[in-house]
């Protein structure tokens, strides 16, 4: 088969259990992308959390921050955001129910944290620091925090989002994800989603391998990942995804 899209999530998918990226991986995917094949990465990772990744691939396009936001080599082309006073609603929920939770804000290509260990963390040492206590004026496109009470997504009307092995819940707008990142850019690049070959391992990736043409899980998926994916590849630490690239697209 020959797609016209590679759509691949990060972590656990792509990358491998210690955060690398094979150099025979990089290779495939270059590989492909010299075949006029487009390469994009798919990650609920913030931008600036994914940066390192997309100056080692240089994808196509990136959809980042759980589909809110898609950029090409950079570039801003898309963004799906809760208004400004939603935004602070949520924020202002999360203080009364935990006055020293941490969250992290994400705007666009920026992300606000209210942690004073901002240059320790590998993913986010590029955040700026902010206690929220007073009003944001922007429009979060994700924030994220450790919580307890669920009906926080409920009482802003957003979609709660959660990772697995993780306590992190991410709030977005209602209708965010993947899914509507992935559609946006069909629409935008005139492709169909039959033309599509899209890899993951997490619940939040299951619409994505479902509304594609071929969708890929890797063998480490959760169950419910691999149940509905079209075929299964070698884990991410085997390169699941290079592999079948090459066995499906390149030798083809």
């Amino acid at each position: 088969m020959t797609p016209k899209m590679i759509l691949t999530d990060l972590d656990g998918t792509l990358l491998r259990s210690d955060g690398s990226i094979s150099e025979n991986t990089k290779r495939v995917l270059r590989s492909c992308q010299n075949l006029g094949i487009l390469v994009v990465i798919a990650t609920a990772r913030y931008w600036i959390g994914a940066e390192r990744y997309i100056e080692e691939i240089q994808p196509d396009y990136e959809i980042t921050t759980d589909g809110t936001l898609i950029h090409q080599h950079g570039k801003q082309i898309y963004s799906c955001s809760l208004d400004m006073e939603k935004t602070n609603r949520i924020i202002q929920d999360l203080h009364e129910l935990n006055p020293k939770t941490e969250i992290t804000v994400a705007v666009g290509r920026q992300v606000f944290w209210n942690s004073h260990h901002i240059s320790k963390s590998e993913k986010l040492y590029k955040a700026v620091y902010n206690d929220f206590q007073n009003p944001l004026f922007c429009q979060a496109n994700k924030i994220v925090a450790e919580i307890s009470d669920y009906e926080i997504a409920n009482r802003n009307c957003c979609r709660l989002q959660s990772y697995r092995g993780e306590n992190w819940y991410a709030f977005l707008p209602e209708m965010a994800g993947k899914v509507q990142a992935i559609k946006e850019m069909a629409k935008i690049l005139n492709l169909s989603l039959r033309d599509i070959v899209s890899f993951g391992d997490d619940k939040n990736d299951m619409e994505m391998l479902q509304i594609c043409g071929t969708g890929v899980a890797v063998v480490n998926a959760i169950p419910d990942v691999r149940k509905v994916a079209d075929c299964v590849t070698l884990s991410n630490d085997e390169d699941g995804v290079a592999g079948w690239l090459e066995k499906n697209v390149l030798m083809e």
